[in-house]
């Protein structure tokens, strides 16, 4: 919480204004911040200042490692975070690769599971890596990536947190993800919860120790109509007690994760927040 609070007031403080071409919304924008993440003693990064509503972002995660490309799938299990990029983004709707309502397109996890090579098969970036971690194995390019510059027109967004590189140390495992972009009063909390849950996850699965989850963000931004709402309210209130996260332990291998997962195995403990704040989202 402090480190999340710190950047917002940083942002607020050292933020330039910059226009965004896509939303046609100005940013309050800084570049570079670094977060840190304590899988190992399970403090988990859950929002207090405001409602979370975390399984949400659990699902969304969920449906990256499945290779999701369908809103719809989405929301299936949870998630609904997709239906305006997949169904209301002027530039995806007029875009002649998009498919029909709700398609995503080559977009997070489809690039993670079903990376295109030139020849047009397949290759799985996230089994393999699994796989390697099962045996041992940290090749140092332990690498997971939905960001591939060949494909972004096949898409309805880029990436936002593109890359993940899993670092073996002895039996306790590392994870370090990087974000091109971030919009704080809303996403950060959910990217925040999916680091901190892709490496417990892929730590269980892979019978390893979790360590910690590094998270780069290289810009991170508060758009102007977020503003207020961040500045008058969120950070006026006293963060609370982190809560912690109990993860079915059932869930031993990725085929379970593709299977039969639902949000209904994770669970906070502890978790006490100030009410929710309805900010507002721009396409």
């Amino acid at each position: 919480m402090k480190q999340y609070l710190a950047l917002c007031q940083r942002i607020i403080d050292e933020g330039e204004w910059i226009d965004n071409k896509r939303t046609g919304t100005r940013c309050l924008t800084v570049i570079n911040a670094d977060l840190e993440y304590d899988v190992a003693n399970n403090q988990f990064p859950l929002i207090t200042t405001r409602k979370s509503f975390y399984k949400a972002a659990i699902a969304e995660l969920l449906g990256y490692l499945r290779g999701y490309d369908n809103a719809a799938q989405f929301r299936a299990i949870g998630c609904n975070t997709w239906n305006a990029n997949a169904n209301e983004n002027s530039a995806w709707l007029n875009n002649p690769h998009r498919k029909g309502e709700d398609d995503m397109g080559r977009v997070y996890g489809v690039q993670g599971r079903q990376w295109q090579r030139p020849d047009g098969s397949h290759f799985d970036q996230l089994r393999k890596v699994v796989d390697n971690l099962t045996n041992g194995i940290d090749d140092r390019g332990e690498i997971v990536t939905f960001y591939n510059p060949g494909e972004t027109a096949l898409g309805c967004l880029r990436p936002c947190m593109h890359t993940h590189t899993f670092s073996l140390l002895g039996d306790r495992l590392y994870l370090t993800s990087y974000q091109r972009s971030c919009d704080v009063p809303l996403g950060l909390n959910f990217n925040q919860i999916q680091c901190f849950v892709l490496l417990a996850l892929v730590a269980q699965i892979t019978g390893h120790k979790p360590g910690k989850a590094f998270h780069k963000i290289v810009n991170a931004h508060i758009y102007e109509n977020q503003l207020p709402l961040m500045r008058d309210v969120q950070l006026k209130r006293e963060p609370l007690p982190l809560p912690k996260l109990h993860i079915n332990p059932n869930i031993k291998t990725l085929d379970d994760i593709e299977t039969w997962v639902t949000t209904d195995d994770f669970s906070v403990e502890g978790y006490q927040c100030h009410e929710a704040i309805k900010y507002p989202f721009t396409v």
